[in-house]
């Protein structure tokens, strides 16, 4: 007998499709949530290992801050098109005119938006389940937060109300109006995604790899230059050579200088970094619950 090969991977995406086959066996109406990041790259090769050779059993949604990379919105539209798979698309500045969001004096980044605009799509298309990509390891908030996350008929996340998880036994039940939000990938780490992402060899964003672009620092952080965000004074545009370890709004996206022009250099870089790539993120960091309260309005 062939000696078998049975890798780290190969559990965390086992584990994975045992979690979306138990979502599609358990609930009526699930969605994935995609933004064309890493992440829910992930997700979605796992979903098609899951029920390939027929389509998806649900839709793929991106909830879109209207703050987006452009290069990252591109390659959400055209790899959906291309897998013939359905993309719902909603958006923060439909919502802020319909008045289902409201935005804050001085606030620029819509991350916290984001929250009303999911709650509102799931009521809107009755989705009981919503697969995301969030990995324990991120931080610490989400680090309390079980693979088949409870949320109430507000969207709200309570942490201690949550279901215990013995022996991955998930507790799918919901009351009126209730749904579930699960992390398949919740015990990956962000090396572990990208040594699957160089393992089943996927296409990624440009703005992943190295190129060259303006940026400004502001709080110790290098920005980019978008529409969306004016310079304060004494701030100037650099042009520099850099990466995105994650993508979202831009506002609050910090890049790192970076020579990764291939995902082995991705992953040297990302096994010797001491900052999480959740540390790139300034909204983040207003205070020290910032994303568990988002999570209690919603949040993914």
């Amino acid at each position: 007998m062939d000696n078998v090969s049975f890798t780290h991977l190969d559990a965390l995406e086992a584990e994975a499709i045992h979690i979306m086959l138990e979502v599609a066996a358990e609930f009526q109406r699930p969605v994935l949530l995609f933004s064309g990041g890493k992440d829910s790259l992930c997700l979605l090769r796992i979903a098609e290992k899951a029920f390939r050779p027929a389509r998806l059993p649900f839709p793929v949604m991106h909830i879109d801050t209207n703050h987006n990379f452009p290069e990252v919105l591109e390659f959400r539209d055209r790899l959906i098109a291309e897998k013939g798979e359905r993309l719902i698309v909603r958006d923060v500045d439909s919502a802020l005119e319909s008045g289902i969001c409201q935005a804050l004096a001085g606030e620029i980044s819509r991350n916290r938006l984001q929250s009303p605009v999911l709650v509102a799509a799931i009521e809107e298309f009755k989705f009981d389940a919503a697969f995301g990509g969030g990995r324990r390891d991120e931080e610490k908030a989400r680090a309390k937060e079980r693979i088949f996350s409870h949320r109430d008929a507000f969207g709200g996340w309570e942490p201690k109300n949550q279901r215990p998880e013995l022996w991955n036994l998930y507790n799918a039940k919901l009351g009126e109006g209730e749904n579930m939000r699960v992390f398949p990938i919740s015990n990956w780490t962000e090396l572990d995604v990208w040594q699957y992402i160089k393992r089943e060899e996927m296409e990624i964003p440009s703005i992943y790899y190295t190129h060259e672009r303006e940026v400004f620092e502001r709080d110790g952080q290098l920005l980019p230059v978008s529409d969306y965000m004016p310079l304060r004074p004494g701030e100037t545009v650099e042009t520099k050579q850099v990466r995105f370890r994650t993508i979202g709004d831009m506002v609050c996206t910090g890049a790192i200088e970076s020579t990764a022009h291939v995902v082995d250099d991705i992953i040297a870089e990302i096994a010797s970094a001491r900052v999480s790539e959740r540390g790139l993120r300034a909204d983040d960091k207003f205070s020290e619950t910032a994303m568990e309260d988002r999570k209690k309005e919603g949040y993914f």
